[in-house]
């Protein structure tokens, strides 16, 4: 697939869900933070293509991760919103700006 026709499928798959919705992915130890600050459909991109020269510095940095446990307990807590998207088997969650 293209990467134009890849992040348009990327973006039209993009949802907002509750935290709360994406517990069993946490569980299942799939959820994948992505930060605010970063374009989530470029980062699935990048994750899609195994860019690790681009996905390495941002997991040392702690912008690009498994969701951890304190992680997820403050978006519980909060009872955030996310940015959801699929890229199997992971699924990319961001904080919504609300």
């Amino acid at each position: 697939m293209t990467e134009p026709l890849l992040s348009e499928k990327l973006n039209t798959e993009t949802a907002r869900i509750s935290w709360r919705e994406l517990q069993p992915h946490f569980a299942r130890g799939a959820a994948v933070y992505v930060a605010p600050d970063l374009d989530l459909i470029d980062t699935a991109r990048r994750m899609a293509a195994d860019d690790t020269a681009y996905l390495a510095p941002l997991m040392e940095q702690g912008r690009f991760g498994v969701v951890s446990e304190a992680q997820a307990q403050a978006f519980f807590d909060a009872g955030q919103t996310m940015w959801a998207l699929v890229v199997a088997p992971w699924v990319l969650v961001q904080p919504c700006a609300d």
